[in-house]
């Protein structure tokens, strides 16, 4: 084998072997005369010509002599390519290849141009099995190189390597993909050898970025191709050789993630993870995060890193189903703190949008939606194009991409100068407030948020469309949508409140009535976004109408108080009685919610409402309907809404018999109905369904313990 001869030369000063002789020996070996020149042709290829001075080179060695380095014909084949002998062909190109470096090893950028001058020649010669002998060369160095000892040896193999790819980039790359996958140490090693030649490392990302973008190619290929990107961008100063196509280079990464997270969870995922591949699926995924962690690292967005880590960005990019919210929030990042990059990144993911391949369009429409946030890359297109594109996305029959279309439509809303677009926008919008996806109604809900926020918004327009879908929202079985339904309400009340305290918000103020019990009674919602959001909202509607009732809402929502309950219910029929029938009604249906903790609260709420109700101000037959709604609470499961419900029902029998005093008394005061009505006691709960706040989570038992 002629690994031996890299063996007994190993012992022996660097250059004291020349290639003349290497080649001599090689010739041996393949049953030739020894002292037959191995630099002239064959016979049968007629006569020897002389070794022409362009055809060979001469450089310094370390003791001072010269090494002769082989001309074309050197290695030129006797015959046709015969496989028996390619192990041994393999071997005899690595000793070349590393004798080679040695004898140059002090001729610095001199050797490695002659390197690359003698490892081409011998290399092309061999005409169609080029290819070949570029793997033959790199699987000898892959064999070589762990052997190699620490310091000039190793480093003169691995500037063979970078010598080679001066001319061959593509062809190295090609050889060196299969031993990354499974990973390998001494292929890790070569990848990063490549990425500190800057006269080497662009072309090969370049043929890297190729083999990721091969849709065609194996799936193995492109997995290989990330792990080596991984390898090669952790490298300092590797990532400057990206200029030019790092925007495209970003795409194709974040799109791998999206194609490695589908495949995890398709059916053929066994197929491409066989027993063979170490490591998890997942290890795959953590190491394309890793390389564009490095590729934003290395062009000085260490803060869109940060920023990631802090969202829970990268651990949404790996997810199958959470992939396109973890772009989103690269693109948001990108655009609060790598923003020289956003013009490219938008040029080159235009051509995408209209991409057969769907992951490659869905994540497109993501960054092309997140970079919306940016005003500047936004004006690349005119208003009224980008405007057409997200409408048109809305009659996709896929709700994914009329979701991106509308947190476009939201980030477009934010933009100054579209002014003109709102009678556009709106009706998209309001017709998004009915889909059946949770995600496509917080994202029309946030839009129409976002566009409050703009000067000049359209309060009274928005309050009158609102004041029949709105409502619906508040009650909505969806945590999220909930919460956001009562956060756009709020913002509502907070630009309309001048308007609401001089009487001119006449659809905002029914509004606002139409959901005060809702906000009260989610006050203690389930969900901790949806409870906060609730008193959020209500303390803009007591600063909106000067209730004066902060403090005590604040109460109600963070501690055990019936007194504060008792003062805010006191208010709501002293300010509002000819609404005192629509808010008994409204907590009445909430008697028959599925949540025990919502039926507890609407019997509370109703007992205080009773409580402070005038005689007169409800009729008999919504009487009748309470108490018999509060009756059928007595055979409900929990312990607490039943006592509830007949402490409520005590009342409203009290103000029924207030309503209809004894015939004697009406005969002998006919006006009683008009005068003040003697006091009822106040309702008492041995128990409260409002909590303090830290109880929220443990709505599964009673009390507040």
């Amino acid at each position: 084998m002629a690994w031996g001869v890299w063996g007994r030369a190993r012992g022996g000063p660097v250059g004291a072997l020349t290639l003349t002789a290497l080649a001599e020996g090689i010739r041996a070996n393949q049953g030739q005369t020894p002292g037959r020149s191995s630099i002239g042709p064959q016979p049968e290829h007629g006569l020897e010509p002389e070794v022409e001075p362009k055809s060979a080179a001469a450089v310094p060695t370390v003791g001072g002599e010269t090494c002769s380095l082989p001309s074309r014909t050197e290695l030129a084949p006797e015959g046709p390519y015969q496989n028996p002998q390619s192990s041994w062909e393999e071997g005899a190109l690595a000793d070349l290849a590393v004798y080679t470096a040695a004898c140059l090893e002090e001729a610095g950028f001199a050797g490695t141009q002659a390197t690359a001058l003698t490892l081409s020649s011998a290399l092309e010669a061999r005409g169609q099995h080029l290819e070949d002998q570029v793997h033959a060369l790199v699987r000898g160095l892959l064999a070589q190189v762990p052997s190699l000892a620490e310091g000039r040896p190793r480093r003169a193999a691995l500037r063979v390597l970078s010598a080679l790819a001066l001319e061959h980039a593509r062809e190295v790359v090609w050889a060196l993909l299969p031993s990354s996958l499974p990973p390998d140490r001494a292929a890790a090693e070569l990848w990063r050898s490549l990425s500190r030649n800057p006269r080497v490392n662009g072309q090969v990302l370049v043929q890297l970025l190729w083999a990721l973008k091969d849709e065609a190619g194996p799936e193995l290929e492109a997995l290989a191709a990330t792990r080596a990107l991984g390898e090669m961008l952790t490298v300092s100063g590797c990532v400057g050789a990206t200029r030019g196509f790092y925007p495209h280079l970003l795409l194709v990464l974040v799109t791998r993630l999206h194609r490695l997270a589908q495949r995890v969870h398709s059916p053929d995922a066994l197929k491409v993870w066989g027993p063979s591949h170490r490591g998890p699926p997942h290890s795959h995924a953590s190491c394309a995060v890793e390389a564009l962690k490095a590729l934003l690292t290395g062009d000085g967005g260490r803060m869109v890193v940060t920023c990631m880590e802090q969202a829970g960005g990268w651990r949404r990019l790996v997810g199958a189903h959470t992939h396109l919210e973890g772009v989103l929030l690269l693109a948001s990042a990108m655009v609060a703190h790598a923003d020289h990059h956003l013009r490219g990144l938008f040029g080159n993911l235009l051509p995408w949008l209209r991409s057969p391949d769907d992951t490659q369009r869905l994540t497109a429409m993501a960054f092309f939606t997140g970079l919306l946030q940016s005003r500047p890359t936004a004006r690349l297109l005119r208003e009224e194009v980008i405007l057409e594109r997200l409408r048109a996305w809305q009659g996709d029959p896929e709700p994914t991409v009329r979701w991106l279309g509308l947190l476009g439509l939201g980030h477009l809303a934010l933009s100054h100068g579209k002014v003109r677009h709102v009678s556009t926008l709106l009706p998209t919008l309001l017709g998004a407030l009915g889909e059946g996806d949770a995600r496509l109604v917080e994202a029309a809900l946030g839009a129409l948020r976002r566009l409050l926020l703009r000067p000049w918004a359209p309060v009274r327009l928005l309050s009158t469309e609102l004041g029949q879908r709105l409502p619906r929202l508040l009650d909505d079985a969806r945590d999220s949508v909930r919460a956001s339904a009562f956060g756009l309400l709020g913002t509502l009340v907070r630009r309309g409140q001048g308007g609401l305290r001089v009487g001119l918000r006449r659809p905002l103020r029914k509004l606002v009535l139409q959901s005060l019990i809702p906000l009260l009674l989610r006050l203690q919602d389930p969900s901790r976004d949806a409870a906060e959001s609730s008193e959020w909202t209500l303390a803009r509607c007591d600063q909106a109408l000067r209730w004066g009732l902060l403090e005590d809402m604040v109460t109600v929502a963070h501690y055990d108080s019936p007194d504060a309950l008792s003062r805010i219910c006191h208010c709501l029929v002293q300010q509002y009685p000819s609404h005192v029938p629509s808010f008994l009604s409204q907590s009445q249906g909430y008697l028959r919610s599925p949540q025990y903790r919502l039926r507890w609260a609407a019997a509370v709420l109703l007992g205080f409402l009773v409580h402070h109700t005038s005689p007169g101000r409800v009729n008999q037959d919504l009487l009748d309907s309470l108490f018999q709604d509060l009756g059928q609470l007595q055979s409900d499961p929990e312990p607490a809404v039943v006592a509830a419900a007949h402490v409520s029902a005590g009342q409203v029998a009290l103000l029924a018999r207030a309503w209809a005093p004894p015939r004697s008394l009406r005969l002998l005061r006919p006006g009683l109905r008009h005068h003040t009505w003697p006091s009822r006691p106040p309702p008492v709960y041995a128990n409260s369904p409002f909590q303090p706040r830290s109880f929220i989570g443990r709505w599964g038992s009673l009390g507040p313990g």
